[in-house]
C-alpha cells in the first residue's frame, strides 16, 4: 500500500460489521470505549484477551474506520461456507496443534503492508474468565513486526457465551481499547527468547490494566449501546 493511500474494506467485511454490530447492540447492549486508540493508518497489532468465540466480532465492531485482519483456527475452514466468509473478511488460518509458522509469516505480511492485525496473546479461550499468560510466539511476532501494539480488553463475552456453552446469553458486552504500546517502549525485550516472553507478559499486563479500569467503571444504564459511526 502506498503512503497516503486510503484503505478499502471488503464488501463482506462491511456487511459483517453492520450485521454483527447491530445484533450485539440489540442483544448485548454493546458499547465500545476509546476506539480512537487504534491508529488510523499504518501497521498495528491489536492484542485482546480471549474468553469467547464472540471476541473477534466484538473487537472488530468497535472500530469503524479500518478493516482488521484476524487469525482463526484452521479447523473452521472445513465448512465451505465458513471458509469462504472467513477468507472474504481477511482471516488467516492457524494450525494451533503444530504451531503454524506460516500463519505468523502471513500476519507479518499483513503488517508490512500497513494493515492492522488482530491476535490473542493467550492463544486459547479462558475456562474460568480470568486472564491467562501470553504464548511464546506472540512476543516473537511483535518483535519482528516492530509495530504499535494496541491492548484491548473485552468484558462480558465470558458471561454471554463461554467455551462449551451453546447459545448467547443477553449479558452486557463492552470493549476497551488502550493506548498503543510503541516499539520504543518494548525495544528492551528484543534481545533473546526470554525477551519475547517478557514482551508477551508486558502486553498482558496492559490488558490487565484495562480490565481493572473496566471492572472499576460504574455500571452503565441498560440501553441500545453506543452506536459506532459508519465505516469510512
Amino acid at each position: 500500500m502506498t503512503a497516503g493511500a486510503k484503505e478499502r474494506m471488503s464488501w463482506a467485511y462491511l456487511a459483517s460489521y453492520w450485521i454483527f454490530g447491530t445484533a450485539l447492540r440489540i442483544w448485548n447492549h454493546y458499547r465500545s470505549h476509546d476506539p480512537e486508540n487504534v491508529p488510523r493508518k499504518g501497521p498495528c497489532i491489536i492484542a485482546s484477551n480471549h474468553a469467547s468465540f464472540l471476541d473477534p466480532l466484538v473487537v472488530g465492531c468497535g472500530v469503524s474506520f479500518r478493516q482488521i485482519f484476524f487469525m482463526g483456527r484452521r479447523s473452521l475452514s472445513k465448512n465451505p461456507l465458513m471458509r469462504w466468509w472467513m477468507n472474504s473478511i481477511g482471516v488467516v488460518f492457524v494450525d494451533r496443534d503444530r504451531g503454524d509458522v506460516g500463519a505468523i509469516k502471513a500476519g507479518l505480511r499483513i503488517l508490512k503492508s500497513g494493515r492492522p492485525f488482530f491476535l490473542f496473546p493467550e492463544g486459547t479461550r479462558t475456562l474460568d474468565g480470568n486472564l491467562q499468560p501470553a504464548k511464546g510466539g506472540v512476543g516473537f511476532l511483535i518483535a519482528r513486526a516492530a509495530a504499535p501494539v494496541v491492548p484491548v480488553y473485552v468484558k462480558g463475552t465470558f458471561e454471554a457465551s463461554p467455551k462449551g456453552r451453546f447459545g448467547i446469553r443477553r449479558a452486557p458486552i463492552s470493549v476497551w481499547y488502550g493506548a498503543p504500546i510503541q516499539p520504543e517502549e518494548y525495544a528492551g525485550f528484543l534481545a533473546d527468547r526470554d525477551g519475547y516472553v517478557g514482551l508477551g507478559a508486558m502486553v498482558m499486563a496492559r490488558i490487565a490494566e484495562l480490565k481493572a479500569k473496566a471492572d472499576a467503571s460504574q455500571a452503565e444504564p441498560p440501553g441500545p449501546g453506543r452506536g459506532n459511526p459508519a465505516p469510512e
